[in-house]
């Protein structure tokens, strides 16, 4: 039976005077014929120069307000400091316990995250739209008063530590780190990984100057979404427009790509183990290269869901694994196209003798219309459910903002999805899946 993703549409001949007659089934439509628009954002900049994208949609009296910064890993100068730094934001300022912010916090039913990336940080905050006045105010108090107590870290560290060590019995976490250095290099922020030696060497000091250089005088962006208040930009100004953002120029950091010189590793990690870890990894131009478009259709056919091919071989057909994916990293410098399976000890060596052989199939056979039209199908669905509510919209948004994209990005993906042939994609991957180019990782 022939596999499609179908959309219901209801067309107008079909709605009698008094309403729908429900005898008649709908016509039914590929999804990919569908019509699809990017909703827009408002756009303000606050005095002190900090660009900011409201999303003022939804039907719930709920938002996110997400702060993004120039403060990730690319930026600092001793492994791991920008990460403790964005973490221990919340654990006290000059005038606020980390109990005392976190009770705030709690007290009005809101979730404050942190995270850190290889090129940025951001801080989230997530709480009903009439909560969000009281709830400013402490969030700008976070990312400009923040101290960085001893006892906080030294529990940070600690907790880290532990973690690390239960983390690297596990094959899949090793196997994710290393594939990551073999291909980017130890040094390079895309490649860089914790050691147990970098959470004992962390210094307040470290943190302190961090959080001076990058959080108090850094540059930001705001991305503010859901049913926002009539004076969100006002309440926004008010906290937010009068901090040192924009205001110094952020160091430029050219880290040069240093990968392995070797190309298959094959590491032994738990002897008890009964799984394995495989990843395979290449390099691959970012978002702004022609090619990335043809290449997330040819990434999906390859292993971007559960119909793909690396699926029905390697878990459907020969049952060594129940589930393996292929995906393009979402980096801002460069990218990679990255395949990630476990599997049983003794048939990791066969499973990746058959991921080889998908990729040669893509490279020397055309792909079917019937295939194609599936992956065309459950790609704009996918894209459909990523604009479905005010935070997916804003999070597509924020990541073309950050990659200095536009909305034409997002028209012409869909464009190629639509449009591109079996001989394009054939192309893509004579150009970019030579089996030589992947470096190749066991982890047992």
């Amino acid at each position: 039976m022939t596999k499609r993703i179908q959309a219901l549409c209801i067309t107008m001949p079909k709605i009698k005077e008094k309403g729908i007659d429900r005898k008649i089934a709908p016509a039914i439509v590929d999804a990919a014929r569908l019509h699809i628009e990017l909703p827009k954002y408002e756009m303000h900049v606050l005095s002190n120069g900090v660009e900011l994208y409201l999303f003022n949609m939804g039907t719930q009296e709920t938002m996110m307000v997400n702060w993004i910064l120039d403060a990730g890993n690319w930026y600092e100068q001793s492994n791991l400091v920008a990460a403790t730094t964005n973490h221990l934001l919340k654990n006290g300022t000059a005038s606020k316990n980390a109990f005392a912010v976190n009770q705030h916090f709690e007290f009005y039913g809101s979730y404050l995250n942190r995270n850190c990336y290889n090129e940025t940080a951001e801080v989230s905050l997530h709480c009903l739209s009439k909560h969000v006045r009281e709830l400013l105010p402490v969030v700008a108090e976070i990312m400009n008063e923040s101290v960085f107590p001893e006892e906080e870290l030294d529990i940070y560290k600690k907790n880290m530590h532990q973690r690390l060590k239960v983390n690297l019995q596990k094959n899949e976490f090793v196997a994710t780190r290393m594939i990551e250095a073999y291909l980017f290099g130890e040094q390079h922020p895309y490649g860089r990984f914790s050691r147990e030696e970098d959470y004992i060497s962390l210094q307040q000091v470290q943190l302190k100057d961090f959080f001076q250089r990058y959080y108090q005088n850094g540059k930001a962006v705001i991305f503010v979404a859901g049913v926002l208040p009539k004076d969100i930009v006002q309440q926004l100004e008010a906290s937010f427009g009068k901090l040192n953002w924009g205001k110094h120029s952020l160091p430029v950091n050219d880290h040069t790509l240093h990968p392995s010189g070797e190309k298959k590793y094959r590491l032994q990690n738990s002897i008890d183990g009964v799984q394995g870890s495989i990843r395979l990894a290449k390099l691959f131009p970012n978002r702004k290269h022609p090619d990335f478009p043809k290449m997330q259709v040819l990434n999906n056919v390859l292993g971007g869901f559960f119909g793909s091919r690396l699926m029905n071989n390697i878990r459907e057909d020969k049952g060594y694994t129940y589930g393996i994916h292929s995906y393009l990293m979402n980096h801002i410098q460069t990218s990679a196209l990255l395949i990630s399976t476990e599997a049983g000890k003794d048939v990791c060596e066969p499973a990746l003798v058959e991921v080889y052989k998908e990729v040669e199939r893509l490279r020397k056979e055309p792909i079917s219309d019937e295939e194609l039209l599936l992956t065309r199908n459950y790609l704009i669905g996918s894209i459909l459910s990523e604009l479905d509510g005010p935070f997916q919209v804003a999070s597509r948004w924020k990541n073309y903002i950050l990659n200095g994209l536009n909305e034409e990005y997002f028209y012409n993906s869909i464009r190629t999805i639509r449009e591109v042939s079996p001989r394009e994609l054939q192309e893509i991957a004579e150009k970019y899946l030579t089996m030589e180019d992947f470096y190749e990782l066991i982890v047992v």
